[in-house]
């Protein structure tokens, strides 16, 4: 039996639309982030020396909210300050099995190489970016819509 809501729309419908546009969120954010790296040099420095933590901790609580559609954004928004701390907290790990992945281009994508508290900051900096964007964008699309 699948669920209506007011509008006689299907629930899973619903949900996998904010799975889709997540999605979307998701590979933009990306996108963004490898260019602000690229082409770092025609950025001002302070955005040039932000961005890609910002945006990464963007797209971590993108993902939270893709995994986790069903859940409140509260559980997304802990849930990314958990990861991205976690993340930068395991740099003050130093093995060499864990740096020989982070000497990779993807796994120093993912982990990081070295601990900086500044990060910390520009995490906290992207999870609320991603989740005023959400809240805006919800409420943007529930009015469009009329949901």
């Amino acid at each position: 039996m699948i669920l209506l809501t007011k509008e006689h729309k299907p629930i899973n419908s619903q949900y996998r639309n904010m799975r889709i546009a997540y999605l979307i969120a998701i590979v933009i954010t990306i996108l963004l982030g490898l260019a602000s790296r690229k082409w770092s040099h025609l950025l001002l420095s302070f955005v040039a020396q932000n961005a890609g933590d910002v945006l990464w901790a963007m797209m971590v609580y993108f993902g939270f909210r893709l995994l986790l559609v069903r859940k409140n954004i509260l559980t997304a928004i802990v849930l990314s300050f958990l990861f991205s701390f976690s993340v930068e907290f395991s740099q003050l790990y130093q093995e060499d099995w864990i740096n020989q992945i982070r000497g990779t281009s993807l796994g120093a994508l993912v982990l990081g190489k070295g601990f900086l508290a500044v990060d910390l900051i520009r995490y906290t900096a992207g999870i609320i970016i991603a989740t005023v964007f959400d809240k805006l964008a919800l409420k943007i699309v529930i009015q469009y819509f009329k949901l």
